[in-house]
């Protein structure tokens, strides 16, 4: 009984989460389709609010379909309260269940994730601080990217 549970549910999950991955690049492309200043300038308005609440219910439903529930005691900072949000060891696809409980802040990310096939269209959507592996500056420039971010009194969102 269980492996035909396991032989129906595994096609219905993959097929849900493909649906909501989809979705979620949709989402993504619409909030950042001619965006102004695209990268230098934070997102504003309705294109926030969509990346905000859009992708942070498509994330915990995937969650949801792969099997985790997350509860969540207590309170995140606020943007005001921590303009950089520490998330550690931020080495796993479990990262985006923190991304989505604390509002779809940006991140930082290695800048070859941005041109990966719709996930980079997600990624990009969370205006992301770029590090280049490449660059022997990169290291310098994303420490002065997070705390140009930082002390921007709330234009941006939340650093994680």
């Amino acid at each position: 009984q269980t492996v035909l549970q396991g032989i129906i549910l595994l096609p219905l999950r993959v097929i849900c989460i493909t649906f909501i991955l989809l979705l979620a690049w949709l989402s993504a492309s619409i909030a950042t389709f001619c965006q102004p200043g695209r990268g230098f300038l934070p997102l504003k308005g309705w294109r926030r609010r969509m990346i905000q609440t859009t992708l942070s219910s498509l994330t915990r439903t995937a969650y949801l379909m792969m099997g985790f529930q997350v509860k969540v005691k207590g309170k995140a900072a606020s943007l005001s309260e921590a303009p950089i949000f520490v998330a550690a060891p931020h080495s796993s696809f479990f990262d985006a269940i923190v991304c989505a409980l604390t509002g779809m802040p940006s991140i930082v990310t290695r800048a070859e994730n941005l041109s990966t096939p719709i996930f980079g269209a997600i990624l990009s959507s969370l205006q992301p601080v770029a590090v280049s592996r490449q660059d022997p500056d990169s290291r310098k420039n994303t420490v002065a990217e997070i705390t140009r971010r930082a002390l921007s009194r709330g234009q941006w969102p939340q650093v994680i």
